[in-house]
């Protein structure tokens, strides 16, 4: 089959490699530069994206910021409808995704005028996280506010574009859902991954290394179920949440969702039998999904670095992946997968590398 990954970065990049390892032909179009790309090179083909979607059998997204261009060229080449997955680029959308199928998350609040957020505000009887509506990510475009702050100055910053105020949940830790859904409506997903962000950005993800309740794994996959049905959606697709409560009455409140493959499924590239690139392209070309077998894997990200050590390089729990991409702090650039028996190992790991492998802002 002959698959176009709208975005050539390191999604893209990993997407295409996973096409080939099942014999497919893979090119990406990048939305930066509005070329046509074979993987991993930098130089163009002489192809203008209607020639590619010509070529193409079915179009598929790095991520979900699909310009209204390629929607309107490759709309018969998607699988699904990329009009509902562009609406997501909207948080206000994204929560009444989240209401209109009975996920739970946090209360919530849109504003559009600078005057509507300071009502807002004024009115608010406990903490708030502020995000805009569309962009940021990584922690961009998100502002903390609680009853007694000085609202002025937080109305000048947050209230510039429109947004949503959400109240601040005291959460317990946060974890992700990866899984996929095919085409004819069959889902396949990893355990419940536990991530750890600082500054926003994700630093670390515990894959298949905790023991995670049936009743929370549950929780997840019917989350999973109810979002993706309603989507009708095609391929790989991660759900953020917190976990709220303590012992059997821990539940968990939806966050964010990712219509694409997500940073917190890259250890399942070392720590599964069949990795999420793996499973979007099965997702993609009808392929059945794998019994998965997972493997306790730590998963730390390179952000801002020049290059990664290399003692990395060379050890045999280790496995690296560079992007290629210039640094810069807060910026990801690569990843590391340790393939580890404990949850105590991982953490000597962390303390060990994550200095030497992240500089943020």
């Amino acid at each position: 089959m002959k698959v176009l990954f709208v975005g050539d970065g390191q999604l893209g990049q990993m997407l295409g490699a996973s096409g080939i390892s099942y014999g497919h032909e893979c090119l990406l179009y990048s939305t930066r530069t509005q070329e046509v790309k074979p993987l991993s090179a930098q130089v163009a083909l002489p192809w203008t994206l209607q020639e590619a979607i010509a070529w193409a059998d079915v179009v598929s997204w790095e991520h979900e910021a699909i310009p209204a261009d390629v929607i309107a060229a490759a709309h018969d080449k998607f699988l699904m409808d990329p009009a509902r997955i562009k609406s997501l680029t909207d948080r206000r959308a994204e929560k009444k995704l989240f209401d209109d199928c009975r996920v739970a998350t946090s209360p919530w609040q849109s504003y559009s005028t600078p005057n509507e957020l300071e009502k807002l505000l004024r009115a608010a009887q406990q903490p708030l996280v502020l995000k805009a509506a569309q962009g940021g990510y990584d922690g961009k475009g998100q502002w903390h506010y609680k009853p007694g702050d000085a609202i002025d100055d937080i109305v000048a910053e947050a209230g510039r574009a429109p947004g949503i105020a959400e109240h601040k949940i005291p959460f317990v830790k946060e974890v992700s859902l990866v899984g996929a859904r095919g085409k004819d409506g069959s889902v396949c997903c990893y355990p419940l991954t536990t991530n750890v962000h600082t500054q926003g950005i994700l630093s670390y993800s515990f894959g298949g290394l905790e023991e995670v309740p049936e009743a929370l794994q549950q929780q997840a996959e019917a989350a999973f179920h109810r979002l993706t049905d309603a989507l009708h959606y095609v391929g790989v697709f991660a759900i953020e949440f917190f976990v709220v409560g303590d012992g059997d009455a821990q539940q968990l409140l939806i966050n964010e969702v990712a219509p694409r493959v997500h940073n917190s499924g890259h250890w399942t590239m070392t720590g599964a039998n069949c990795s999420q690139f793996d499973l979007h392209l099965r997702a993609l070309t009808g392929m059945p999904f794998p019994q998965l077998r997972i493997e306790p894997t730590l998963m730390l990200n390179a952000i801002g670095v020049a290059q990664l050590p290399v003692g990395l390089w060379h050890h045999q729990d280790v496995q690296c992946h560079w992007y290629n991409k210039e640094a810069r702090p807060g910026r990801k650039v690569g990843h590391v997968n340790v393939r580890t028996a404990n949850i105590a190992t991982a953490k000597t790991w962390v303390k060990q590398w994550r200095e030497k492998l992240q500089v943020l802002a």
